[in-house]
């Protein structure tokens, strides 16, 4: 009998890493450096989710560096986007969805930007109504602000709130993984990629903590 409860030294069932997969391609997107595809992941899924299981629940899931790709932004410039493999998409997710839990609750109700069940219309309604308690507005950018996230920093923030020693391992090593910009390959000192499945999730924690 198959235990898809099953964990080993970290807490991660193989349900959990099945549940992140079928999120992850309700989702699509593009392959990552290792060049595979959906089809190619789905020809033999049992058997890939069962070693990405396998290395996650034993600690020594090591992810693959990410590939940069720029987009063209309309106003001028680029926008660089950070593209992890499939199966690393997959443990992002996992780890998203375990974090999301505990971070929700933190968040200001006026946040939009990246959370579940929360939609530009619905910060567009929001936004209506504060005007009409208030007779100004402030409007901020931060530039490049996923590039920019100090990594320690954001550790820090994310020990305060999370208890879990295998979230943390696996974000630092998320954090820390290199870049492949074509042929070459670079370290990342800083950020998280655009791109990433809990890069979203990571940058609001980190622009929580710093308000």
């Amino acid at each position: 009998m198959i235990d898809y409860y099953e964990t080993k030294s970290q807490p991660v069932t193989r349900v959990m890493v099945w549940e992140a997969y079928r999120k992850v391609r309700s989702n699509k997107g593009s392959s990552g450096v290792d060049g595979m595809t959906w089809a190619e992941l789905e020809s033999d899924l049992s058997g890939q989710l069962y070693k990405l299981w396998n290395r996650l629940s034993s600690g020594s899931y090591i992810p693959s560096p990410v590939k940069q790709v720029e987009i063209a932004k309309k106003s001028g410039g680029v926008r660089k986007l950070g593209i992890p493999t499939l199966l690393d998409r997959i443990a992002q997710q996992v780890v998203r969805h375990h974090l999301e839990k505990q971070l929700e609750p933190m968040f200001h109700d006026s946040s939009f930007g990246y959370r579940p069940n929360r939609s530009a219309h619905d910060a567009v309604a929001r936004s209506q109504r504060n005007c009409f308690n208030h007779d100004f507005a402030l409007d901020l950018d931060i530039q490049g602000y996923f590039d920019s996230i100090d990594h320690d920093l954001m550790i820090r923030a994310l020990k305060h709130y999370c208890k879990d020693k295998w979230v943390i391992l696996y974000v630092k090593r998320w954090l820390q993984a290199d870049v492949m910009k074509g042929n070459v390959r670079e370290l990342r000192l800083k950020g998280t990629p655009q791109g990433g499945v809990i890069s979203p999730l990571l940058s609001n924690l980190f622009s929580s903590c710093s308000v």
